[in-house]
């Protein structure tokens, strides 16, 4: 029943005696990681005849350091890999890091700037030298920090997307692409950020909302003017035209007219484009085809000039008196030009409106006009879309397949150029005479006078869009490719849906054939704080997984990131939740500890369900259900169902319930106590390999105790055998509810939990007789004696339990103590009432807190009523 084939290693192992009293995780999570990759267990072998089981990290950026969205992600990948390969799959999961270029670039030039020097003033070869030098010192910290958590990885495969072989997997690509005409360069509009110096991918664009102005300007004189609105006054040098809704009658009079552009002597005409919203501001807006992305693609449609008025810095070209200022200055100078000559018509400050901001130095983006390298998306992005809409990759949860299918059927050409100097050079030469050469890994680039290769290099995007296919060994036809490739499922957040997960898609196909990268997606949310509020450190609630793993164990935080895991929504986490899983690590050691100095085991065959009392079959049917739950939630990516079926029934059931009803069985002796325990040691062997790929280090350190196997990393997976008996489930069910519903009692009735009281127990036809023994033992009941005077009589579960509270409880003393609970429990609902029914206090207190005063009243209402009740039911 669940039997776990692995053989006993060789010699003795641990006596339940060698368990400490108390679970320590600093003193075994190191030592137990270490032995788990000295022997193997997470490599994966590509001659094997299994089943492949494939995951690739999400690779982590060489800068970067463990927080807790990686943290939760590894969570998730981690228990998917342990699992299957405790069900026999040849399981890789596949580690590695990525170089990017542009916080690693900047890293290397912050050192470089406190020596007082440039990356200029070493060059490129010596600069590009000098940050793998700082890779080789300083990079990779965020290995170290995935081993405390546990990651399952195969560390002798880890690759690094700008080692040799995935830069040959790039140039591969780039040479195939550019060949079927899908790589082009091209002068079109791109975030710019002026302190990188560097075109940006969206994804690297954080918008935030800024004070800024908004200023009206009135362009053209009298009856032939109109007035459009801007927050960026020094992009107006830059105008061309002005464009109107082709069927706003306001402005048809003007439509194919040229107007005079303020503070030039140009005029620029009024062009007429459905892309102009008649119904925002004015229904006229200034076009710059230059600076800004939606004026180019009107541009691009009326053949309008494309002026270029600031540089690289962010500084203005424009001949005039505002060349040679910063943007910010300039937009001061032009409205105080424009001021002058009587043009701005309204001024609104401050005006908050949504700004881009470059993700790693903050500095504002600029739209700009740049010569750069494109992918051409179109096919690429059709045969993504298929490949999800035609089933051969399905999304989890469904729900977000209609996201992706926005992004990749309107899908615009990917700028893949970046203006820096660590990353895949772009493998294209120019010659004297104009030539353009694209070489191919197995190519000479050519040579000679004039020659020179181009000085841009790959977005990091590009390069990590291979990942599920590089890392194997493409381009070349190796054994991991054939084994590995597809990957059975990606794990990843909605966020990078988009920028990550559709750009392997598009090479994916395009590179193997049509073969999708991976079977299925799997999405997960976003970690935020208790209070559903993104962790940030300017916010003050960011927090490193390490101090917890340090404080908690790492199983404590692991164990807490799967229960918040519901597939495609935002974790909230906390501390307190935190705590709350170390303390179910240390009741899982407890109670293991107390089993095994019990006698519990897992020698010899289970006996047969005749011989088992109805304790130990309705675990055993509990067990095998809870195993097909488990099935069901990992096949589903449920991990926070998941680990609450695994908690609640650890806990509530067998720890709280089957270990405590057997005490006495244990007492007794005799053959049912040997039974119980051999019950025992199969029912904590199942469930400590349930929890395994969550709480991979207690459950080791338990489970080899237990067992004697050489390790739960390579026991087998448990499986359902299909034993059921409804008939005992509801036996106990019963047991446990006349238990609880007489603990209720006690404790309302002020009972200490040890307190020993006389009692009768009035079982009649509830078939509860064997379970008497057990429930006087967890009640804290004694034998009715011959001066027995029932107090309180407790109907339950079919059965009336007669109390005898005289000599246990002062009911005078109750009856004032309850009083005094009545009264504060009114004067808290009366406060919290008084709150809620405040009209400005609801309308200036954040949601939060409204909220935990709701709860306040409610809890209060609550206790209202259970005192009332208690009060009720005491004697005169």
């Amino acid at each position: 029943m669940t039997e776990n084939t692995q053989p006993p290693a060789d010699g003795p192992h641990s006596a339940p005696a060698d368990l400490p009293t108390q679970y320590t995780p600093a003193d075994v999570e190191g030592k137990l990681y270490e032995r788990w990759v000295e022997r193997g267990y997470f490599e994966a072998d590509a001659a094997s005849d299994k089943e492949p089981y494939t995951i690739v990290i999400p690779p982590p950026n060489v800068t970067g350091s463990l927080h807790l969205g990686h943290a939760f992600e590894h969570t998730l990948i981690d228990a998917l890999t342990r699992r299957k390969r405790m069900q026999g799959y040849e399981t890789l999961w596949q580690p590695g890091m990525d170089h990017a270029g542009i916080a690693t670039q900047n890293r290397v030039e912050r050192e470089l700037a406190g020596e007082g020097k440039s990356r200029h003033d070493l060059g490129r070869e010596a600069f590009v030298e000098r940050v793998w030098q700082w890779k080789a010192e300083s990079g990779g910290t965020i290995s170290g920090q995935m081993r405390r958590l546990g990651d399952g990885v195969a560390w002798s495969r880890e690759r690094f997307t700008m080692d040799e072989g995935l830069s040959r997997a790039v140039n591969t690509i780039f040479k195939r692409l550019y060949d079927d005409e899908l790589i082009y360069r091209a002068e079109r509009i791109i975030n710019w950020c002026p302190r990188c110096l560097t075109a940006i991918s969206d994804i690297e664009v954080e918008y935030q909302d800024d004070d800024g102005e908004l200023v009206s300007i009135r362009y053209g004189e009298g009856e032939d003017s109109l007035v459009v609105a801007t927050t960026r006054a020094e992009t107006m040098l830059g105008d061309t035209a002005v464009a109107v809704h082709p069927d706003d009658e306001r402005y048809r009079h003007l439509v194919g007219r040229e107007i005079r552009l303020p503070l030039t002597d140009r005029s620029i005409p009024v062009v007429a484009d459905r892309h102009v919203d008649p119904e925002f501001g004015t229904g006229a807006v200034k076009v710059t085809p230059a600076h800004d992305p939606n004026d180019f693609e009107i541009g691009r449609r009326h053949g309008l000039a494309q002026l270029t008025v600031m540089d690289e810095h962010a500084v203005i070209t424009a001949p005039g008196p505002f060349q040679g200022l910063d943007r910010l200055e300039a937009r001061s100078a032009v409205v105080g030009a424009l001021r002058e000559e009587g043009r701005i018509v309204a001024e609104k400050r401050p005006y908050q409106h949504s700004v881009g901001h470059c993700s790693r130095c903050h500095t504002t983006v600029e739209p700009r006009l740049s010569m750069q390298w494109w992918v051409r998306v179109g096919p690429l992005a059709e045969a993504a879309g298929d490949a999800v809409r035609d089933g051969r990759v399905a999304i989890h949860p469904k729900e977000m397949s209609s996201r992706y299918f926005e992004w990749v059927d309107n899908l615009h050409d990917w700028c893949i150029s970046r203006q820096l100097w660590w990353g895949h050079r772009i493998p294209v030469w120019y010659g004297p005479d104009g030539e353009v050469r694209c070489v191919g890994p197995d190519e000479e680039p050519p040579s000679g006078p004039g020659w020179h290769q181009d000085t841009d290099v790959l977005d990091t995007w590009f390069s990590s869009g291979l990942w599920p296919f590089s890392t194997l060994g493409w381009p070349d036809a190796t054994e991991s490719v054939a084994k590995f490739y597809p990957n059975s499922v990606l794990v990843t957040g909605y966020d990078i849906l988009f920028f990550w997960v559709a750009r392997m898609m598009m090479f994916g196909l395009y590179a193997m054939d049509g073969v999708p990268p991976f079977r299925t997606i799997a999405l997960h949310g976003m970690v935020r704080d208790q209070f559903g509020k993104k962790m940030s450190k300017s916010f003050g609630n960011a927090v490193d997984p390490l101090d917890w793993m340090d404080a908690y164990g790492s199983d404590a935080v692991r164990f807490t990131l799967a229960r918040g895991a519901n597939p495609g929504v935002d974790v909230p986490i906390g501390e307190d939740w935190v705590q709350a899983s170390r303390n179910f690590a240390n009741k899982v050691w407890n109670a293991t500890r107390f089993a095994l100095l019990n006698g519990a085991t897992v020698e010899g065959p289970l006996p047969s369900a005749d011989e088992m009392s109805a304790t130990d079959r309705w675990v055993l049917s509990r067990l095998n259900s809870v195993v097909a739950e488990a099935d069901a939630y990992y096949d589903d990516y449920q991990f926070a169902k998941l680990s609450d079926a695994l908690f609640h029934f650890a806990w509530d059931e067998v720890f709280d319930w089957y270990v405590e009803l057997s005490k006495t069985t244990f007492a007794a002796g005799g053959r049912p106590a040997e039974v119980a325990r051999r019950v025992l040691g199969e029912v904590l062997d199942v469930t400590l390999r349930l929890l395994h790929p969550l709480v991979p280090f207690v459950t080791e350190e338990l489970w080899t105790t237990l067992t004697g196997g050489e390790s739960v990393v390579i026991a087998d997976w448990p499986t359902d055998s299909g034993f059921r008996d409804p008939a005992a489930e509801r036996e106990l069910d019963a047991v446990r509810q006349l238990v609880t519903e007489v603990r209720r009692f006690r404790a309302d009735q002020g009972l200490q939990p040890g307190q020993r009281v006389p009692a009768t127990l009035d079982l009649g036809e509830t078939g509860l007789a064997a379970h008497e023994p057990a429930m006087r033992a967890l009640l804290r009941l004694e034998p009715a004696g011959e001066a027995f005077s029932a107090t309180a009589s407790l109907p339950a579960a079919g059965a009336v339990v007669a109390l005898d509270l005289s000599g246990a409880i002062d009911f005078a003393a109750e009856r004032k103590r309850l009083a005094k609970d009545l009264a504060a429990a009114e004067k808290e609902l009366a406060g919290t009432t008084a709150k809620l029914g405040n009209e400005a206090f609801l309308a200036k207190a954040p949601e939060p807190v409204v909220a935990k005063i709701r709860a306040r009243r409610e809890s209060a209402e609550a206790d209202i009523a259970r005192i009332t009740e208690q009060l009720a039911k005491l004697p005169d």
